[in-house]
């Protein structure tokens, strides 16, 4: 029985490609009663014989009719046995498929089990390392020193120490001293017996000077510097003061020993980011659960240095005030797209556009800009963000390439002024910058004319870049709707935890909802054709249809949304004005979002908190972590010296040129790599610092322009450079939209090169050329 079915499973095959046969043969005069198609030879030889009888065919025609019939009927064997054979092929070839895909579904198997057992090794290890070391917290000691009396103390040595840090807090200057001699400062020696190498060899005194300036107007200001330990004897340390009149000048004092030189903590730090990166990159696992596994890399590595940092350190790194400006914001716009607003601007934003959909895509990318250099670019992705997605859905276009634009230019016009970037903010409100004479009214007007032609540059750009992309989606609107509403009801069945009978019960009916969609998906994608129209040429008569399908749902809720949202903005925009006002970003933003939830008198509040981006807020709280540990391992430290060691290498006349070019890059590839709010707050005082070397002797205003344009543009290149990228791509993955870290990059580090080029030939002509200092 094995073996008849064996054979006549090939017929079965063939027998849609005989029956296509059969409709051709009819084309060339045959009946059904063909000889081919007869199954007994009798039959065959009954009717085979009247169709070559002499009374039915004619005289003249006999032979040639004959000679026909023959020729058709070796052509009709002739493809009867190509099919069999075309059968047996697609039978091996169908055989070799199956093989390979079972070859494909067990190599993945593997890669995916190494991942796991990788990763896991790697967290275990990282987990004892860190475990085996005590927390280095820092002990303080108060001293006071002036230029009668100095301080002095002998530090035993360590044998496992590598170099000396020292941590001098007080009233100081974070920059180096400005070379005129003149100033007040504090001179810290350290002083070490080196080791004697042989009994003719005398010990050598090995001495390091350390000058810090004194600043009293400033209240506490942490410098560190570190020392290379020569050999295991003890090290003294004196501090003295250098001041015009005789007083007092009190200070903290803290040491640590660490056991590894700032190379091989730059190096670890190196190989640290490059493994985060490899993981997002590659998409390994979340960009979350790599920022969380760098971070635990990071102070790991810090531990076996010497430096591990306690808990509450840890937690003092995270820069809350940005956590909660996302997370108020997060609140506002969950609450507001209850009122179906996004859904009314989408179909406006069509009707503007006239069912051109690059005159749309320009016209979002230019409002983006333009918000964000009144609001901060995070609160304007938050809010452009949910718009942009209906309005692609509304269209059928793909919402991850016009999110992606909308990011961009977001960051572009972020730069334009003092508080559209984080970066430019940090910038503005450092004192030190103050008191040079910084305020909001010049770092604008030296930014804005720069941002003008980069924005008008970079549309063309965009428009070459989009050249050969398919902005619609591939399938049709229907189908595309049906793949959205599957992954939203099977999210929704993962974020149900089965703690109960109740909730288990609604996770199947939640799963056996999913299946019945996907098996009517299955449906649907047989029946329609991938037909795109690539403009919409009925767009007047679907205006009507749109704005009758998407109202205003609720005017009520609409008009309080409308309300708190308009303050939250202009405590936003009166908060770098108006010195009265006593709160934050965060601050506005959370209060603003207690208002809304008391008016709006939410009761479900869960549905509220399931609508908040926690994994991106997660991402930036690692992140903060990683930046800071990196920062510790003395990444950022490194690359501000041999930033100014660059510039000193070029010739005096050209180095103020020099200084700008590299400034510009360097930030904007930093950037790039790591998020520019920790990047920027770090380099600040190193270009304090650059600026007041009497070797290098650059105007500082000019640098932190550099610094600025650098951080803000940079953070276009890859996805998590700006903090703005980060925002849009956690909405965009709720929403069912997420896109990759690669799909970005084509897009943004063009962008991103084209952008920092302009900026920076802006920068070199108004202050190099024209002077505007």
């Amino acid at each position: 029985m094995q073996k008849t079915r064996k054979l006549h499973s090939p017929c079965l095959r063939t027998h849609s490609p005989l029956s296509q046969f059969s409709s051709s043969l009819k084309d060339l005069s045959f009946k059904e009663d063909t000889p081919l198609l007869w199954n007994s030879p009798q039959k065959k030889r009954s009717q085979f014989m009247p169709v070559h009888h002499p009374e039915f065919i004619a005289t003249e025609d006999s032979w040639e009719s004959g000679l026909t019939v023959w020729e058709q009927k070796c052509m009709l064997g002739k493809e009867v046995a190509d099919l069999s054979a075309l059968a047996s092929s697609e039978k091996g070839d169908l055989a070799g498929g199956v093989h390979l895909r079972a070859q494909v579904s067990k190599l993945g198997c593997c890669v995916r089990w190494m991942k796991i057992t990788g990763l896991f090794v790697f967290v275990v290890l990282c987990s004892i390392l860190f475990s085996l070391y005590p927390d280095q917290g820092k002990l303080w000691q108060l001293l006071a020193v002036s230029p009668l009396e100095n301080y002095s103390v002998t530090l035993s040595g360590r044998a496992d120490s590598i170099i000396l840090q020292l941590d001098l807090a007080g009233a100081l200057m974070p920059g180096g001293p400005s070379g005129s001699g003149k100033e007040e400062h504090v001179m810290v020696v350290v002083t070490q017996t080196d080791a004697v190498g042989n009994r003719w060899r005398r010990p050598q005194q090995v001495t390091h000077n350390w000058t810090v300036p004194l600043n009293p107007r400033s209240e506490h200001v942490v410098v560190s510097r570190t020392f290379e330990i020569v050999s295991r004897e003890a090290v003294s340390i004196s501090i003295q003061a250098s001041l015009q009149q005789t007083r007092l000048v009190p200070l903290l004092l803290a040491h640590q020993f660490l056991g590894a030189s700032v190379e091989a903590q730059v190096a670890s730090a190196v190989a640290i980011l490059t493994g985060v990166y490899t993981l997002i990159i590659f998409e390994i696992v979340h960009r979350t659960l790599a920022a969380m596994l760098g971070a635990l890399a990071a102070l790991a590595a810090l531990a076996v240095v010497g430096d591990r940092p306690s808990l509450t350190h840890v937690v003092e790194w995270i820069d809350f005030e940005t956590l909660a400006l996302l997370f108020g914001m997060m609140i506002l716009v969950a609450i507001f797209s209850e009122t179906g607003f996004f859904d009314y601007c989408a179909v406006k934003a069509y009707q503007l556009s006239r069912g051109r959909v690059w005159a749309m895509i320009i016209m979002l990318c230019l409002m983006a800009a333009i918000l964000s250099a009144f609001l901060d670019n995070v609160t304007t992705m938050l809010l452009f963000t949910p718009v942009t997605i209906r309005l692609c859905e509304v269209l059928n276009l793909d919402p991850r390439q016009v999110l992606i634009a909308e990011v961009i230019f977001t960051n572009i016009g972020g730069a334009a002024t003092a508080i559209g970037d984080p970066p430019n903010v940090i910038i503005v409100s450092n004192q030190e910058l103050r008191k040079m004479g910084l305020d909001f009214a010049g770092f604008t007007a030296h930014m804005f004319l720069g941002i003008c032609l980069v924005l008008l540059v970079s549309f063309p750009l965009l428009r070459l870049l989009y050249w050969n992309k398919k902005l619609y989606n591939k399938e049709p609107s229907e189908i595309v709707e049906l793949k959205h509403e599957i992954h939203v009801w099977r999210l929704t069945a993962q974020r149900i935890s089965p703690a109960s009978r109740e909730e288990t019960a609604v996770r199947g009916l939640l799963l056996e909802k999913v299946l019945a969609l996907e098996h009517l998906l299955a449906q649907r994608l047989h029946t329609f054709h991938r037909q795109i129209s690539q403009e919409d040429k009925n767009w007047e008569t679907n205006i009507q249809e749109l704005q009758r399908k998407h109202r205003i749902s609720d005017r009520s809720l609409l008009v309080k949304c409308l309300t708190v949202l308009g303050f939250v903005i202009s405590m936003f925009f009166l908060n770098s004005f108006v010195p009265g006002i006593h709160l934050d970003l965060g601050w506005i933003a959370i209060l603003g979002a207690i208002w809304l939830l008391i008016l709006a008198d939410i009761h479900d509040f869960e549905i509220i908190l399931h609508r908040v981006e926690w994994a991106t807020l997660l991402f930036f709280a690692a992140l903060f972590v990683l930046m800071e540990a990196l920062t510790h391992l003395h990444l950022v430290e490194y690359v501000g010296e041999q930033t100014a060691l660059l510039i000193k290498m070029v010739p005096e006349d050209q180095r103020f040129a020099a200084a700008i070019v590299l400034i510009v890059w360097v930030s904007a590839l930093a950037s790039s790599l790591i998020d520019n709010i920790p990047f920027t707050a770090t380099m600040i005082p190193v270009l304090l610092n650059l600026s007041q070397d009497p070797e290098i002797s650059l105007p500082a205003l000019p640098l932190m322009y550099a610094l600025a344009l650098g951080a803000c543009l940079g953070g276009n290149g890859t996805l998590i450079g700006a903090s703005a990228n980060v925002v849009c791509a956690g909405i965009a993955e709720q929403h069912g939209y997420g896109f990759s870290f690669m799909e970005f990059f084509r897009l943004g580090f063009p962008m991103m090169l084209m952008s920092c080029t302009i900026g920076m030939c802006y920068l070199l002509i108004a202050h190099v050329v024209v002077g505007w200092n």
